[in-house]
């Protein structure tokens, strides 16, 4: 079996008496999309969160390929290979679409502004973020500002920052989320591209049922903080605790 790209071990963090995720343990591979389903107040974002490192846990452990990341910093966590697209988008908005992308590109290969750098490294990384706005479609408003972009275009944006940063472990938290139903397509057309890479994990927060059965390998469903399943998405969504809880369909006599 191919070895865990991304681990937790009894993930646990606590706000005052209340355990936001409880006793997690769970381990994600390559080439695996898994979707992260429940209700609302499940903990879904903040496991999300403790992945990635904006939020540290009261106890447990989170493994990158076997190494204890528990105590790295969001930033740490960036360029260790955890790439984590926002419910919000998050640009800067006045620099153009091309300049977004081509900061990260910067950032990903430790390129800084220095006045006496060759031209070709730069026009290598103009080069290179090019690329990364033709993979998301957006080649075409390279020079508009951020700010100008509709929504869904933003988000779209945000995939192609995380595709410059050059993660193998991508993290995207309902990332149609206010989208219009032109616009989602796009979006998820795109995480499947990235999902065709066998070196990739990709990690989705999802409660839209119709992009949870389009997309996932896997189907994993939080509750009150604690993990109650974890499987194939047939299985998983057969569940009489899932239709319970996540359906709202009660678990005997419930209908279809």
């Amino acid at each position: 079996m191919i070895a865990p790209s991304i681990e937790t071990r009894d993930l646990t963090i606590r706000f005052g008496g209340h355990a936001a995720v409880n006793s997690v343990s769970c381990t994600f591979r390559p080439g695996e999309l898994t979707v992260i389903v429940g209700p609302n107040g499940a903990g879904k974002t903040t496991f999300f969160s403790l992945v990635s490192g904006q939020l540290s846990p009261t106890e447990g452990a989170i493994l990158k390929d076997g190494r204890d990341i528990t105590q790295l910093s969001p930033s740490a966590r960036a360029k260790a290979g955890i790439g984590r697209a926002f419910q919000l988008t998050n640009l800067f908005p006045k620099l153009s679409v091309l300049e977004n992308v081509r900061l990260a590109v910067q950032a990903r290969h430790g390129v800084g502004p220095r006045l006496f750098r060759p031209a070709a490294a730069f026009s290598e990384i103009s080069d290179r973020a090019a690329e990364h706005l033709r993979a998301t479609r957006l080649e075409d408003v390279a020079d508009l500002p951020a700010a100008a972009l509709p929504h869904g275009d933003q988000r779209k944006l945000e995939v192609a920052i995380l595709l410059a940063m050059e993660p193998d472990i991508f993290m995207f938290d309902e990332p149609t989320a206010g989208m219009s139903v032109d616009e989602a397509p796009v979006i998820l057309e795109l995480i499947d591209e990235i999902r065709q890479d066998k070196t990739k994990t990709v990690l989705l927060v999802e409660h839209k049922m119709d992009v949870v059965r389009a997309l996932a390998d896997r189907i994993v469903v939080l509750h009150n903080g604690e993990l109650v399943a974890d499987g194939p998405p047939e299985e998983v969504i057969a569940m009489p605790i899932v239709r319970e809880i996540y359906l709202g369909i009660p678990a005997e006599g419930g209908g279809a």
